[in-house]
């Protein structure tokens, strides 16, 4: 499993939302663990770190395409690290070594065994700069363009591709946030494991929040975690805070929208504002309906295939975080972590 990029809260100070990191050296980490007897432990953690071996934060990147960090109160400025993951999912690279997604840029991050981070890939024409391991811009410019806090949060490994699938959590805000959050049209990537270049793009229809989930709103539709089953067609999942659904999807007919007109963020009406008619979205029919399973946790944001008629999934506490009292000291949220696993009445193909 993967933290994300710690503890950090959203309060309003002056009329204005601000980003804040109560813990600022926190650093992300990928932690192995253990289940047993209806108990879940971690037996191991790996934070993540600069080609040099120094921990890395979870702090925003750059000015002007991040979120302002600010201390746990929103009232003093933090500075920006161009080193800083928010980290959302994980898979092992079969080499002693892992691949995890980040929300930022949004990247693509290849890391060592020990927590080094290898190689990360970013939008084309992103310029970060200054970070402490190398930095690729492999990825379509358009990717740059996801709404802030809705980077990418979705990753699977097809070993047979030699590949990674990814998903953005939420539309682009393409051409603005206005845009996104209204738009349903979401995207997935494929990337070759090998350069960390993409070598498919395709568009992904997300459902209608009106039926899926009418206590909320289109905003707040997000994707969160993908499985590969096999070469084009995956497991993935969409959710609101409180609703979770699993959805088989088959790329195979999609149209490939990689190095076309909907790769450049000029182009105009863009792919989240209107979609094209000779653009086919990937296929999809309901697997999982996770929100009928009684006891279930709510924001699922992780899920493992274990075998074909057996998933598990984890839902994201925020690491407990509710209100800070006016000490600056935690009042938890109660919320614990949850890590079920499901026995499914078919198999997934």
């Amino acid at each position: 499993m993967v933290t994300d990029r710690g503890p950090n809260g959203e309060p309003k100070v002056n009329g204005e939302k601000r980003r804040t990191f109560p813990v600022p050296e926190f650093a992300p980490a990928i932690v192995r663990v253990a289940v047993r007897d209806g108990k879940a432990r971690i037996v191991r953690s790996i934070p993540l770190k600069k080609s040099d071996g120094t921990p890395i934060t979870g702090l925003s990147n750059q000015a002007g395409h991040d979120e302002t960090p600010y201390t746990w109160d929103g009232l003093t400025r933090l500075s920006y690290d161009p080193n800083g993951l928010d980290t959302e999912d994980v898979v092992t690279d079969g080499h002693d070594g892992f691949w995890l997604v980040d929300e930022y840029s949004p990247s693509l991050v290849h890391v060592a065994g020990d927590g080094r981070v290898k190689a990360r890939y970013v939008p084309k024409g992103l310029g970060l700069t200054g970070a402490g391991y190398p930095v690729h811009e492999t990825l379509p410019a358009v990717f740059a363009t996801r709404q802030q806090n809705r980077g990418i949060e979705a990753l699977g490994i097809s070993p047979a591709e030699r590949a990674l699938y990814l998903a953005v959590q939420s539309p682009l805000a393409n051409p603005d946030k206005a845009t996104g959050k209204a738009s349903s049209v979401a995207r997935i990537l494929r990337v070759d494991l090998r350069t960390g270049r993409p070598t498919g793009e395709w568009a992904y229809k997300m459902e209608d929040v009106a039926t899926f989930d009418p206590a909320a709103e289109q905003g707040d539709m997000k994707i969160s975690a993908l499985t590969v089953l096999r070469p084009g067609r995956l497991l993935l999942q969409e959710r609101t805070d409180a609703v979770s659904r699993l959805y088989t999807v088959d790329l195979r007919k999609a149209t490939d929208l990689l190095g076309g007109v909907h790769d450049d963020p000029a182009t105009t009406p863009s792919l989240e504002a209107a979609l094209p008619a000779d653009v086919t979205v990937a296929a999809k029919s309901l697997a999982v309906d996770l929100a009928a399973i009684d006891g279930l946790p709510g924001k699922i944001e992780g899920v493992a295939v274990l075998d074909p008629k057996t998933i598990a999934v984890a839902n994201d506490n925020d690491f407990g975080l509710g209100t800070f009292g006016p000490d600056g000291r935690l009042v938890d949220s109660g919320v614990t972590s949850r890590i079920l696993t499901i026995r499914l009445p078919r198999p997934l193909r």
